[in-house]
Order: structure tokens, then sequence, then C-alpha cells
């Protein structure tokens, strides 16, 4: 197979004029909160790795301009030659490894988290607590003079390229909408006023950087939110900024207030090429497309359509920095998956903490948490095929050591394959798929369908438990009954379910579990994209400002009259993903699904579920449904843990085994990364 024969035109060249791309991927920005860090070998080794794997060109996380338009405060920027001399450490690093890399140059406008922050016009974001000051027409030539000299100071830093964020909501996009700007001088009121920051910006920066040097915009092509822009305005905006000098246009979807997800893993995969295409030809600078593209094919089939002359991915890189070297050498089985989960990502970064990815935990601690080979192999027992497990047998393995895996189950995955199930999260099943190619490898000997004995782990060096969890007995009197059933029935066994049904626990898995049972089967919306555009009220922009159907989200009927219960008096869903949480939510609201806290199981019988309130079991009432699901958490299983140790067996216990809590495999990955590193 030739190298470019599976990926032909993801894998072309791009000629920009003064500089040609080796293919069309571009690694699109993400605030890491690594250069906050301070740490710039970190950072470097960051972007090298990328570099390494065969990218054609990244983009930073976004670089304040000046003070008043970062992100939070303190964000990072190139305010000083010491600022300038610390990022030359990461281009050179990225040059060295024959990559190239752009920096993004990020106003926040009205969504800086900080009181200093500054808009077109004093309307505060409905996403940070701090109302913004209006600019004055000294104040709007400040901004645009500080985003010029920040190009500047790219170019002096050793930076191919920058990116001029003109979408999601941010500065620029602010004064192209009447929803942000209410101006009525040059800057506001006709659409010409309103286009002429983002132009005179993009007009100054090629100024600033000169003809030989990437200039980036990132252009907002659907809005989602009320009183956006039009697709005529959008096409304007396009050819006017490329009179003015980018190179590239690439494309934003979405601002971040909007109430339609954008990049979670309930989103369609590409399911916003469509928009790119329609401006296909309207300019004549390459076109990126961005988005929910996560493997090789499915860039491809981007590409091949004509959707675009580039795609953007920028988690996948997060969970494999080698995605295009793996994709040119016909190896797209290994490329580690971005499931979208934004557990890991996102939710770190909006928690101040530094991003990493929950597939491989590598990401953002490349120097810190290495995969060296070893010098002294041993034989290892890894006991348990799920999350945790896993990990540690790939990771003991690429290093070096002999790995034995014991899986009771006749699959890989563990707790995943219940995952994978759920509507929204189909990405789980190349998560799992991934884990089954990567354990079929030299230095693995993967035994399915073999449970773990005292005996059978004698005579190995390091014996590993990841035997993950079960579920929690709640101890309602009456659970035994024909009508309860536990979300591993249903999930995994295929258990029947009545048409009224009482979930009760409405943590991460009662929300699956509901989200499981409002469907009645077969595709879901993520796997069909006019039902998922229809769900969340996406129109063609052409047909209506802003991308937004004015009829509203139109989803399908709940197939089960679902309540979603729990003990606790807060709100449910309160600990789902910071990021995410609010999806999964609004999905059960639109299905009707009633949820209740505090309540107390006083017992389950043929009526349905008996409740009450409060510590004096006020207000009881009975639920009239035909099925009562448990959902109410896990409980670590180590049985064979506690025996090893009866024995005096000293194992390492990992994952769900050591501490049940949720799903959660970003916790479990990690522990098991880090375990088999130091083996």
């Amino acid at each position: 197979m030739t190298q470019t024969s599976q990926y032909p035109h993801m894998l072309a060249p791009l000629d920009l004029g003064h500089v040609t791309l080796p293919n069309r991927v571009l690694m699109g920005s993400m605030h890491t909160n690594l250069e906050e860090t301070k740490d710039w070998n970190r950072v470097a080794e960051f972007y090298a790795e990328r570099a390494r794997g065969g990218v054609a060109l990244m983009v930073t996380g976004g670089m304040a301009p000046n003070r008043e338009g970062g992100v939070f405060a303190g964000a990072a920027g190139l305010f000083s030659p010491e600022d300038i001399a610390n990022h030359r450490i990461v281009t050179d690093r990225v040059h060295e490894a024959g990559g190239r890399i752009a920096m993004q140059i990020l106003h926040a406008g009205r969504y800086a988290y900080s009181p200093d922050c500054v808009a077109p016009s004093p309307i505060k974001s409905p996403i940070s607590p701090f109302p913004p000051k209006e600019l004055d027409e000294a104040g709007i030539e400040k901004q645009i003079a500080d985003i010029a000299t920040s190009a500047a100071r790219a170019r002096e830093a050793g930076y191919d390229g920058v990116e001029v964020m003109g979408s999601e909501g941010y500065f620029l996009n602010q004064f192209l909408v009447t929803h942000t700007n209410k101006r009525e001088d040059r800057w506001g009121g006709s659409l010409e006023n309103r286009q002429r920051l983002p132009v005179e910006v993009v007009r100054r920066v090629r100024e600033a950087v000169g003809e030989d040097f990437i200039v980036i915009y990132r252009i907002s092509l659907i809005d989602l939110i009320p009183n956006g822009q039009t697709w005529d305005e959008v096409v304007a905006l396009a050819k006017k900024i490329e009179a003015a000098g980018a190179s590239i246009l690439n494309t934003g979807i979405g601002w971040h207030e909007a109430r339609i997800p954008t990049i979670a893993t309930s989103v369609p995969r590409r399911a916003f090429a469509w928009v790119t295409k329609k401006l296909m030809g309207e300019v004549g600078i390459p076109i990126i497309t961005s988005n929910r593209i996560n493997m090789p094919d499915v860039a491809e089939s981007v590409l091949a359509e004509g959707c675009a002359d580039m795609v953007s991915m920028a988690r996948p890189f997060l969970a494999d920095p080698d995605f295009v070297a793996k994709a040119a050498a016909g190896k797209a089985e290994t490329i580690a998956p971005c499931i979208a989960c934004n557990q890991a990502c996102l939710d770190h970064t909006f928690q101040g903490k530094i991003s990493s990815c929950l597939v491989n935990p590598r990401a953002c601690h490349e120097t810190e948490l290495r995969y060296e080979p070893t010098d002294a192999p041993k034989k290892i027992a890894v006991v348990g095929a799920g999350a945790a497990g896993a990990t540690v047998a790939m990771v003991a393995a690429k290093r070096g050591h002999s790995v034995t895996v014991f899986e009771k189950d006749t699959a890989v995955g563990g707790q995943l394959n219940m995952a994978k199930v759920i509507p929204g999260k189909e990405e789980f099943v190349g998560f799992v798929d991934w884990i089954a190619a990567m354990l079929d490898a030299p230095g693995i000997d993967l035994r399915l369908g073999t449970e773990a004995t005292v005996d059978a782990l004698e005579g190995f060096d390091e014996v590993v438990i990841a035997t993950g969890v079960t579920p929690r007995d709640p101890g309602i009197p009456g659970q035994d009954g024909p009508n309860v059933v536990t979300y591993v029935d249903v999930l995994k066994h295929g258990a029947p379910v009545g048409d009224r049904v009482a979930v009760i626990g409405a943590g991460g898995i009662g929300f699956d579990t509901a989200d499981f049972l409002t469907h009645p089967g077969g595709p879901t919306p993520t796997e069909e994209l006019p039902r998922w555009l229809e769900e969340w009220g996406v129109a063609d922009p052409e047909a209506h400002r802003g991308g937004l159907d004015p009829a509203g989200p139109q989803p399908e009927r709940s197939a089960r009259e679902i309540t979603l219960l729990q003990r606790k008096p807060t709100k449910p869903g309160r600990g789902l993903g910071k990021t995410t949480g609010w999806i999964h939510r609004a999905s059960l609201q639109m299905k009707d699904v009633k949820m209740v806290p505090g309540v107390n199981y006083e017992r389950i019988d043929g009526e349905g579920l008996h409740v009450s309130t409060g510590e004096g079991r006020e207000d009881p009432r009975v639920i009239p449904v035909d099925t009562v699901v448990l959902c109410a958490g896990q409980e670590s299983e180590r049985g064979l843990a506690d025996a090893l140790e009866a024995k005096g067996v000293t194992a390492h216990v990992i994952g769900g085994a050591a501490v049940a809590a949720e799903l959660d495999a970003k916790r479990a990955i990690d522990q098991g990364a880090r375990l088999a590193a130091g083996l």
C-alpha cells in the first residue's frame, strides 16, 4: 500500500504560496493551561511530540493580546521580551521536530472572566459574572493595535503564523451581530460598520507581519444564537477578510453561550461540514472545516466530498499525537480515538487545571509521564481487561515487560461495554475496538473467558488487580421482586423494561440509563445527522439567521415514561461533567423525563415505587411504574484482592477495584498508565 492510497486527500500537500504544508491536517487551538505553568520545556515538548507525529500545522491555545482581552486574569500572552524568548523555546523545538506552528491571538471581549473586560456594548455575557465596559473610539484603536503588535511579536518569537480568533462569540464576533453590538457609531449599526473591526484587524495584522507569514482567520459560520449572522453576512465577511490579507479561513461553530452542543460526544461526526461546504467557491483562499472529525476516514471523506480544503482536529491530537503518521503508515486501527468526552480536556480547562486526555493521560504531561523501555523485564499478571487493566497491559508491554491478562468476560472493555450502548456514546465502540487491537500485541497474552484465581497468579513478578466494580445494593424492601432490574441487567444483558420506569439514582449511570430507555432502539440521532439537527433546532443559516430553527428543538418522543430519582436534595445531574452536564440534563428534559430529588425509597411492590420526603418521611406516595431500574452507585469488586492479601501476596489494586466512583474511566486509565510507567 502506498503512502497516499488510503487517504489521498488528507495526505495531499497544500500550497500557501510562500510555504507548502505537507498534508491537509491542522491541529486546532486548545487552551490547555500549559503556558500558564511557565514551564516552557513542558510546553515545547507537548507541541514537539505532535510535530513529530506528522501534523501539517498546529495552532496554540489562545494568547491574550492585552490584559483586558485575556480569557481570565493572568492569561498568557506576548507582553514582554521575556515572553518572546520563552515562546522561542517552543517554536525552536517544533521546528527541530520538523513541524510548523501558529499562535492564536484570542481577545475574549465580554467572555473574559475579569472585571476589566471590554466589549462593543455593555451587555453582560450569560457565561461570565462581569459586565463589560463599552469601548470608545480610542479603546477600539488600542485593541486593534494590541492585536497587530501581538502578531508581530509572534513572528519575532519564531511562529510560522497567527490565527486571529473571530468566532465562538469572542471579541471580534461580538461586533458582528446586533445581539451584542448596539453601537450607533462607525463600529455598529449597518452591516459594513459591524464588519469593520475584524476586517481592520486582519488588514493591520497582515501589515505587521509581512507577506511571507501565515494569517488564519477563524470565522463563525453559524452562530447558533438569536440575532446571529445571516449566511449572506458570513459570505460578505469572508470575502472582506480574504481581501484584507488572510491566508486561510478556519471555521468556528456556535458561540460558547449557544444552547446547542457542538463538540460533545453526542454530536454526530462531521456534524457541521455541510456548513463549510456552502462557503467553498465563495473565496479563493483555503477553507478549513472543524468539529467532531476524529478519525482519518472521516477527514478523508470530508475532503473528498469538497466540504473543505483542510480539516482541523484538536482533541484527537490529545488522544494520539501520532495520528497523521499512523494514518500514513496504514495503521489507523492503532490510533487512540478521541471519544469527545470532554472529561480531561475541556472540563479541566474550565476548572483551571492542566488539560489532558481520558484516552491518553500523557497528553500535556509528556515530560513527567514517560514510557521508557525497561532494563529489567518482568512477568506481570493483570486481572481485568477494562479501562484500567488494559492500560497497564498496553503500557507495560510497550516498555518491554511480559504481560498476561486474565479477563473473566469473553470480551475486553469492562464497564466501557455498557457505555458504548448509550445513545450519544457511540464513540465508545471505537474505543473498545482500539483496546482490543492494542491488546493483540507482542508481549501480551490475553486470556478471555478466564477467571483468575490465587493459584493462577503464582509465579508472576507483579500482580495488578483491575477487577472493576459491582452495582451497590441500595437495600430497598421489595427490590428482589420481578419488576426490579439493575443497570447491568439492562445495558449489558438486555433485560426487558416496561413502558413506565423509575430509575433509582441520578448520577452519571442513572442519566445514561434513562437516556438509553428513552430511545426505542435502532440508529440514534447521533448516527443520523438530519434527526440530530432537528432535535436541537439547528437550521440552514441560509434560511434562518444564526442557523436557529424558529420552531426550536423538535425532539423525538421518548419510548417510555421515565422518572429519575435520587436521595440527595440537590439538583439531579449536579455531579455530571462541567462542560457536558447541561447537555445530558437538556436531553432528558426534552424527552419529558421527570427528575425528582430528595426522596426516601420506602419499598417496591406490584403498585410501583413507594417514596416519601424528608427526615420525617412526609408525603408518602406511590410512583406507578412497570419497572424499577437500580442505578444506586457501585462498590469495588475486591474479592480476589482480599484473597491475595490473606495469602500474603502484595498486589497493585487500581481503577474501580480500588475506588468505586461511577464509571470513572479517566481516573482508572491515568492510574493504570502511571503504575505501568513505574513497574
